[in-house]
């Protein structure tokens, strides 16, 4: 069974969308992680544009990248620059590692934009999530 982590900042919307994603495309062919560089709560945005799409992350915890130096990963993804750039060194030196900043919506301040936002966001996190999970066939 391989080892996933999905790293963003704050663990708490991008890196929350692609586990979603990944659990939903990989069905138990990996075991998916999450984490950040910092920790922070899940936006409740991101749960809910998730359960449009019928997924749910309600019960998905924010952890920080140092409660995994343990594991040894297979696929570590970082889905934004601040990630990619300050990723602790000491994980799996065999891990493969995948980059792609995706924007980040919680920092649209524009009322009539936000969801939008989160939704653009979404989609693009689904269609990377897809198409990694092709590795997986």
């Amino acid at each position: 069974m391989k080892n996933i982590l999905v790293l963003c900042t704050g663990n708490s919307c991008r890196s929350q969308i692609a586990e979603g994603y990944l659990k939903k495309f990989l069905k138990g062919r990996a075991v998916i992680y999450s984490a950040g560089t910092d920790n922070h709560q899940i936006n409740k945005k991101a749960v809910n544009i998730m359960k449009e799409d019928g997924i749910d992350i309600s019960m998905h915890t924010s952890n920080n990248i140092l409660e995994y130096k343990d594991i040894s990963f297979d696929f570590i993804i970082t889905v934004c620059d601040n990630a990619n750039e300050t990723c602790p060194t000491f994980f799996s030196k065999k891990a493969e590692k995948l980059h792609k900043n995706f924007f980040d919506p919680s920092s649209v301040i524009d009322p009539v934009r936000i969801e939008s936002a989160y939704k653009e966001c979404r989609d693009k996190i689904k269609r990377f999530c897809f198409d990694f999970s092709k590795k997986f066939n």
